[in-house]
Formats: structure tokens, C-alpha cells, sequence
């Protein structure tokens, strides 16, 4: 109760004692860590100016400043989560047309999925959104076409989530020494849909989304 209405230490924004590092060169990390500013002067001298996309890239990559400060230059080809990484980072600096300096390209994507989420948008009104913007939009613009294509950009961004089948009326998760059963043992409800034709897919009733507390923490 102490952490959660107190916190463990006062006016931590940025977490320098846990690894985060947003400060741009040497003689700033001098002048930041040789006084005697708060956590919160510190977080404030070191995203100065910075681009709060590319922090939220940084963030959910689990890197910072200190050890990426720009895009690969070698002949190497990089791993999958690497390249991942580089292109998210070069998709929040590069402008959505060229000219454009007040709009990236994961700056827009973001902003769209937050307006989709908030009014409830379906799929299709979110295609016809983006088909109307890029309508109106310059020529070569950046803009992703449609939902897919945006999705599959910021899905590196996710934490991810285990989808575990439940039951329709709510009583029991088919998980860990349930998961092979296939009707519930409260109201005997079917795991399963009926299958329509041979060689379908088996498709639960109802499905549980569960997010892992730990890589959030």
C-alpha cells in the first residue's frame, strides 16, 4: 500500500537507476549526474527535444540513448528482432511525405489506432478512413493503406498476450491440466463450434486474452 500510494521514490519519471538513459552525449551526462538535480531535472534535461515516439521505441525494445544512438551502418545482416527494432526506429523519424515536419510516419499510425480504439471503429471504417487521408495526402506520401499493413508495423510494439479457450457461460478455463478437455466440467457446454466441413480448423465458443503481468513490471 506504501509503493502504490507513495511510491519508492519521489518524482522518478525516468527510471536512470533502472537503465533508462535519454541523454545525448557525454558533457550533458556530466552536468546531469555532477549536480544535484532530482530524478525529475534529470528526465527533463535528458529528453530534451527528443522524439517521444522513438522513446516509445526505445521503451518497448527494452534499449535506450546510451546504447543506440544511430541506425546500423554494416554489411552484416542484422537478426530478426534486430531489424524489427531499426525499421520501427526509422519509421518514427521518417515524415510521412516528404516536406511534412510535423507528422511521422508512426506517429500517424499510432494516432489512428487511437482514434479507431476510442469510438470503436470497426476494421472496415478504419480502411475507409486511411483511404480517404491518402486520397487527400500528397503524392508518395507514407501512409500504411490499410489496417493490415499498419497493424503488421506496430505489432513489434506489443508485449503480446496468450489466448486461453474458456467456456461460453464463464465457468472454467481449459488451461494447464484442463487444456486437452473438450466440454466444460461445470455445465457441459462444447470447448468447440461444430464443425461445418472436414478438415476445419477446430474454433472455441469464447477465448480469454491474457496479458503476463511480469514483462509489463
Amino acid at each position: 500500500m506504501h509503493l502504490l500510494t507513495k511510491g519508492f521514490m519521489q518524482d522518478y519519471l525516468c527510471w536512470y537507476a533502472h537503465g533508462e538513459l535519454f541523454v545525448p552525449n557525454k558533457s550533458m551526462v556530466e552536468r546531469v549526474v555532477g549536480s544535484s538535480s532530482s530524478a525529475s531535472n534529470m528526465h527533463e534535461v535528458g529528453n530534451e527535444n527528443s522524439n517521444p515516439y522513438k522513446n516509445m521505441v526505445m521503451d518497448a525494445m527494452r534499449m535506450s540513448e546510451g546504447n543506440v544512438s544511430e541506425f546500423p551502418n554494416v554489411e552484416e545482416e542484422l537478426n530478426a528482432d534486430a531489424a524489427k527494432f531499426f525499421d520501427l526506429l526509422k519509421d518514427s523519424d521518417e515524415p510521412l511525405w516528404d516536406g511534412c515536419t510535423n507528422h511521422s510516419k508512426l506517429l500517424v499510425v499510432a494516432q489512428v489506432f487511437t482514434i479507431k480504439s476510442d469510438h470503436g471503429l470497426s476494421e472496415a471504417d478504419y480502411d475507409k478512413i486511411i483511404e480517404w487521408a491518402r486520397s487527400i495526402l500528397p503524392e508518395g506520401n507514407r501512409l500504411k493503406e490499410n489496417f493490415y499493413a499498419a497493424k503488421s508495423m506496430i505489432k513489434p510494439l506489443g508485449l503480446g498476450y496468450q489466448k486461453i479457450d474458456m467456456c461460453s457461460n464463464f465457468y472454467m478455463l481449459y488451461y494447464l491440466e484442463n487444456t486437452e478437455l473438450t466440454e466444460c466440467m461445470t455445465c457441459g457446454h462444447s470447448r468447440y463450434k461444430p464443425r461445418t466441413g472436414r478438415g476445419k480448423t477446430l474454433v472455441a465458443y469464447k477465448k480469454l486474452r491474457y496479458f503476463p503481468i511480469t514483462p509489463r513490471l
